[in-house]
């Protein structure tokens, strides 16, 4: 790729990733409209390691204790805290069998413009209904298993291009009763296994090629990381006063984009 796409894409995937905006739509959309060739499989794991590097130093203290406390429950010494990294474990099962399942048929027949179009309008309108009518006040100590099952299963949902990973978790979570900083952590939490699963499926499946671009996939991680990092810092602090309101008025809008150039494409 030429080194400019390279630039954009990582910073593409590292503000969409957090965002509830949908990365897989951005990183398909250049080579639809713009023409640019296919990132390929290389940057693809590039960018989500960026990313995964992003939320875990990010939460470097929630996960340092989440994983001492889910440690400590395998010898019956059960806490809140090990309760949460288990709804973790369990809210990610969903989403992991899901993919290996139906990865192959989303690959071939989901992901076109009118799919993107469709998904980015419908759970742009959900995540606003959800954030106006749903939110509640309970916190992240307040999961239970019903609940982090529930928003593992519309994680899964995440897999049809332009749902959204975090939008679709934040828009289950804000249903369920949950603050907007609580269903935005659980959010960003629940990436971390699931990110880390995405990128060694893919990692695995870049071993079977021979020529892999080495410059793109150094530049596509530390961008991505950086920008994820720094969307992941300004979503939290501007999610309570902003709300999602922005995000909606954004997928509605590139919905809308999206229908006017199929419809100038079928004319």
């Amino acid at each position: 790729m030429d080194i400019m796409h390279v630039i954009w894409l990582a910073i593409i995937q590292g503000l969409s990733e957090f965002l509830p905006i949908s990365s897989s739509a951005h990183l398909i959309l250049p080579s639809t409209i713009l023409g640019w060739p296919d990132q390929g499989l290389a940057f693809d794991v590039a960018v989500h390691v960026g990313s995964f590097l992003a939320v875990v130093v990010y939460f470097r203290h929630d996960i340092r204790t989440l994983s001492a406390a889910w440690l400590n429950s395998l010898g019956q010494s059960r806490t809140p805290e090990s309760d949460l990294a288990w709804y973790l474990v369990l809210g990610t099962v969903p989403a992991g069998i899901a993919g290996l399942v139906f990865s192959g048929f989303i690959e071939a027949h989901l992901r076109s413009m009118t799919v993107i179009a469709v998904t980015t309008i419908l759970f742009g309108l959900l995540l606003g209904w959800a954030d106006l009518r749903f939110r509640g006040g309970k916190t992240l100590y307040e999961l239970t298993w019903k609940t982090a099952l529930l928003i593992g299963l519309a994680q899964a949902l995440a897999l049809i291009p332009g749902t959204s990973r975090s939008g679709v978790t934040m828009t289950a979570a804000l249903m369920l009763g949950f603050d907007r900083m609580s269903a935005a952590r659980f959010s960003f939490l629940l990436a971390v296994p699931i990110i880390a699963l995405s990128g060694g499926y893919k990692g695995l499946q870049l071993l079977d090629q021979t020529s892999v671009p080495w410059s793109d996939i150094v530049i596509g991680t530390v961008l991505s990381a950086v920008t994820a990092y720094l969307c992941i810092h300004s979503f939290l602090r501007l999610v309570e006063r902003v709300g999602m309101l922005p995000f909606v008025i954004y997928r509605l809008a590139l919905g809308a984009l999206l229908i006017v150039l199929l419809v100038g494409e079928g004319s």
